[in-house]
C-alpha cells in the first residue's frame, strides 16, 4: 500500500470517529458486558441468545444485508446483519462506519447458514474501538521477518500460527510451575539491579542509580541469590524471570531472554537430569509431541534421554584425554594452543583459553547432538561454582542438556566448601585479567561470606525457556518466540506526513 493512500484511509477513519461522535455514538465506550466467548459461543445450540465481543476481521456487503467475521481470544463466528432486522438507521450507521479492524459488541441468536456455518444473526450492534489504521493484508501484509518482530501486535492480528506459539509457550511455563510446585519448591524473586553481576559468565549491561549516586548491573544469572535463599533455609526454590547478558544477537541469543534457575537442597546434577526430564515428559504430555521437526532434524523428545561423558565424548572427538589441556584446576595453555592448532581450530595469543575450549566443544562435540543428551562433566576451569568429582580437581559435577544442537539446560552439583568457592573465584579474576577474558565470572564476597555460614550440597540448574520454547515450537529462530525481541533502533515514521498548517486530523490529535 502506498504512503498516499495510507494516509487517505486513516484520515478517513479519524473522519468517520468525528461523524459517530455528531450523531451521538461515542467510537470508544468504557466497557461492555458479554455473555459468551466466542469459543464458548460456538459450543451452544442452535437458536441460542448470546452476546459476543471481538474485533471485526472480514466485512461482505450484499446489499441490506452483510456478513462478517468476528474474533476473539477464544475464536471467530461468522455475524450475519440484516436491514431489516437491526432497523435502517442502525444498518446504515454500520455500513458508512465500521470496517475491518473495529472492534464490535453483537448481541443476537445463533443459527445455520444453508453452508452449515454457525452464525449470530445480529439484532444489536455496539461499536467498542474505532480502528483507525488498517489490517494487515491477509495474504501478502507481513512476510518480511523483521516487520513481524518490530510490530509484534499487526503479527499477531494477522497470524493464527504466531498467536498458537505463544499461547504454547505461556502453557509450557505453566506446566514447568506445576512440576516444581509438586516436587516441594518455592517460587521466588530475586533483584534485578545488582552491586554484582555474578552468578555466570557473561558481560552485563550497566545502568546509574541517581538517588545512591552508584553503579548497577543488570542481573546476569539468579544463581547466587537463590543460593543464599537454600543456605537461608528453604530445601527448594526457583524462580523464572529476565536475564539480561550484554553479548551478541543472532538466531539462538537475545540480548535479555527468560531461564528458570532452581536449587533444591540435598540434590545433586543427577537429581537435577531427573527435573529436565520430568520437565520434557510434561511438556510432550501438553503439546502431545513425541517427536518434533526442528531445523531439519527429527528430534524425539520421550524421556528417558543418553547421558554422555564429556571426557569420553572429547577423547572420541579429540583423540586425546581431557586431561591434557588441563592443570589442575585450571586450563593449561600449551595444552590448549597445540590441541586448537592439531583441529585447525581458530585461536590467537590474545583468546582466552575458556573460548578456545568452548571453540573446540562446539565443533567437535555439540555439532554431533541433535538427540535429547546429557554432556555430563566438564573442566573445573569453566565452572567456578560446581563441586569436583570425587578424586579429580580437574572435572566438577555439570552437565549441559542438549537437544537440536542446542544448549537447553545446565546443571550443577553446587559447590558449597566456602574455602575452594573463594579459590576458584580467584582464579576466575586471574583469568579476567591475565587471560583476557571479560566473560569470567566475578569475585561476590557476600556470597561466600553467606556460604560461610553454612550450605548444604544441594543441585541446581538452569533452563533456557526460550530455548525450550524454540524447539516445541518447531522454530529455530529465538526471535521466533519472543514476543518483543530486541531490534536493532530505527527512526519512527508516522503513517502520514506532518503538515506545517492545523486542519490534518492526525496533526489536531
Amino acid at each position: 500500500m502506498s504512503q498516499n493512500a495510507l494516509t487517505d484511509i486513516v484520515t478517513n477513519n479519524y473522519a468517520k470517529i468525528k461523524s459517530l461522535r455528531g450523531m451521538g455514538v461515542d467510537p470508544f465506550p468504557h466497557r461492555f458486558a458479554i455473555t459468551h466467548k466466542i469459543g464458548a459461543a460456538r459450543a451452544l445450540p442452535v437458536g441460542e441468545r448470546v452476546v459476543c465481543a471481538g474485533r471485526l476481521m472480514l466485512m461482505r456487503v450484499m446489499g441490506k444485508a452483510t456478513f462478517g467475521q468476528l474474533r476473539d481470544g477464544t475464536g471467530q463466528i461468522q455475524i450475519h446483519v440484516k436491514k431489516d432486522q437491526i432497523g435502517d438507521a442502525a444498518y446504515d450507521t454500520f455500513r458508512k462506519h465500521n470496517n475491518a479492524g473495529d472492534f464490535l459488541g453483537v448481541e443476537g441468536r445463533l443459527f445455520l447458514t444453508h453452508t452449515n456455518e454457525l452464525t449470530i444473526s445480529a439484532e444489536k450492534l455496539t461499536i467498542l474501538s474505532k480502528a483507525v489504521r488498517p489490517l494487515p493484508e491477509k495474504w501478502h501484509g507481513l512476510t518480511d521477518p523483521e516487520i513481524r518482530y518490530r510490530e509484534r501486535h499487526l503479527d499477531l492480528i494477522s497470524s493464527e500460527e504466531t498467536r498458537a506459539i505463544f499461547v504454547n509457550r505461556a502453557r509450557i511455563i505453566s506446566s514447568i510451575r506445576r512440576v516444581l510446585d509438586e516436587d516441594g519448591y518455592l517460587e521466588v524473586e530475586t533483584p534485578v539491579l545488582c552491586a554484582q553481576a555474578g552468578g555466570a559468565s557473561a558481560r552485563p549491561f550497566i545502568t546509574h542509580h541517581n538517588a545512591y549516586d552508584s553503579e548497577l548491573f543488570m542481573r546476569i544469572a539468579t544463581e547466587l541469590p537463590l543460593k543464599k535463599l537454600v543456605i537461608g533455609g528453604y530445601d527448594g526454590v526457583y524462580e523464572i524471570g529476565r536475564i539480561f547478558r550484554n553479548e551478541g544477537v543472532d538466531t539462538r541469543h537475545n540480548p535479555e531472554f527468560t531461564t528458570l534457575e532452581a536449587y533444591k537442597a540435598y540434590s545433586d546434577y543427577n537429581g537435577m537430569a531427573d527435573l529436565v526430564e520430568r520437565v520434557f515428559a510434561a511438556c510432550s504430555a501438553l503439546t502431545g509431541l513425541e517427536t518434533i521437526d526442528y531445523n531439519g532434524m527429527k528430534i524425539n523428545v520421550k524421556p528417558p534421554f543418553r547421558r554422555l561423558s564429556l571426557p569420553d565424548a572429547w577423547k572420541a572427538a579429540t583423540g586425546e584425554d581431557i586431561h591434557a589441556v588441563l592443570k589442575g584446576k585450571a586450563f593449561d595453555r600449551a595444552g590448549l594452543d597445540r590441541l586448537a592448532s592439531k583441529l585447525h581450530i581458530e585461536h590467537g595469543e590474545d583468546t582466552p583459553s575458556a573460548k578456545i575450549f568452548e571453540r573446540i566443544f562446539d565443533e567437535k562435540i555439540q555439532k554431533d547432538l541433535e538427540q535429547p543428551t546429557f554432556v555430563m562433566d566438564y573442566p573445573t576451569a569453566v565452572t567456578p561454582l560446581a563441586k569436583c568429582r570425587a578424586g579429580d580437581e580437574s572435572i566438577v559435577e555439570r552437565f549441559e542438556f542438549f537437544a537440536g544442537r542446542e544448549e537447553i539446560a545446565n546443571a550443577y552439583s553446587e559447590l558449597n566448601d566456602p574455602e575452594d568457592q573463594r579459590g576458584r573465584l580467584v582464579e576466575q579474576l586471574r583469568q579476567k585479567e591475565e587471560d583476557h577474558n571479560s566473560e569470567a565470572d566475578i569475585m561476590d564476597g557476600s556470597f561466600v561470606e553467606a556460604m560461610e555460614y553454612g550450605m548444604p550440597p544441594m543441585g541446581g540448574i538452569g533452563i533456557g525457556i526460550d530455548r525450550l520454547a524454540m524447539l516445541f515450537s518447531g522454530r529455530p529462530s529465538i526471535r521466533e518466540v519472543i514476543l518483543f525481541p530486541l531490534l536493532k533502533q530505527t527512526e519512527h515514521t508516522d503513517a502520514a506526513p506532518k503538515e506545517k498548517k492545523s486542519g490534518n486530523v492526525i496533526n489536531d490529535l
